[in-house]
């Protein structure tokens, strides 16, 4: 969203390697981090979208951050990758027809539908939006 991007885009290069906690992400590790998830996410939409039965597996957070060399990257990289990324699900979202939106399939061991996920991946979002707004800024 535009409210999405001012945010990300309201961070330093510099600031961009600040964790305001030991032990928490950098700001760039949290935009890493939904990379990671929304291309999961976006994965397993399009899976069960086209009706895949076999369960989809899930993914350990902590482990793809910590492999993910995100602090290494550019901030405004990154930022970019994730505006592009999200415009590419919003054209495949808007792809899917009233019933795949519907289909139901196995992700990380639970139950889901399609639009389900697509209502996490903005849950998502909107979560580290507000924690980069009250933890980062």
């Amino acid at each position: 969203s535009k409210r999405t991007q001012e945010i990300l885009n309201s961070f330093s290069e510099h600031k961009g390697n600040f964790r305001y906690a030991d032990g928490k992400w950098t700001v760039k590790e949290v935009i890493g981090h939904l990379l990671d998830t929304e291309r999961v996410f976006a994965y397993r939409a399009l899976c069960i979208a086209r009706g895949e039965k076999k369960s989809l597996p899930g993914f350990e957070q902590d482990d793809y951050v910590k492999e993910g060399n995100f602090n290494s990257r550019e901030l405004f990289e990154l930022n970019y990758d994730f505006r592009l990324l999200r415009e590419s699900n919003i054209l495949m979202f808007r792809s899917f027809t009233p019933s795949m939106f519907k289909r139901r399939g196995f992700a990380n061991e639970t139950s889901v539908t399609v639009l389900a996920i697509l209502f996490m991946i903005a849950g998502h979002e909107k979560h580290h939006m507000k924690l980069l707004k009250e933890k980062y800024l």
